[in-house]
């Protein structure tokens, strides 16, 4: 079966378009937006705090993971706003809807990613 080749002006021409697009956007992302440098300067300091406190490797890659899921969710939630911004630029009852959704992403893996941390130093000091 014959593929059928669009033309579309966005789409990547192999994998390493997509690699280089990709950490494009994660750049542009750090340096566009203001919450996502807060997440990275206190991805850091938990990393280094997880080192400091001694973690097993199991309690790092928990940590490593609840990081992930909260800067996703950041870019996420970025991108989302960026999308209605361009739609539409007066304000519109949907579009708030729209942007207070997936904020609420970032809160709830932001909250998950404190119970991580919480289960873990409880664990380690108090059990």
């Amino acid at each position: 079966m014959n593929k059928v080749r669009l033309n579309k002006p966005f789409k990547n021409k192999n994998f390493l378009d997509a690699l280089k697009n990709s950490i494009k956007g994660i750049i542009t992302a750090f340096v566009m937006e203001r919450n996502i440098k807060i997440d990275c300067v206190i991805a850091i300091l938990v990393i280094v705090f997880a080192f400091i406190i001694k973690l097993n490797y199991i309690e790092i890659i928990a940590v490593i993971f609840a990081i992930a899921i909260v800067l996703t969710a950041e870019m996420f939630n970025s991108a989302i706003e960026n999308i209605v911004d361009l739609v539409t630029e007066e304000y519109n009852e949907r579009a708030k809807i729209i942007k207070d959704i997936s904020s609420g992403a970032v809160l709830i893996s932001s909250i998950g990613a404190a119970l991580v941390a919480l289960v873990i130093v409880i664990n380690k000091y108090i059990i």
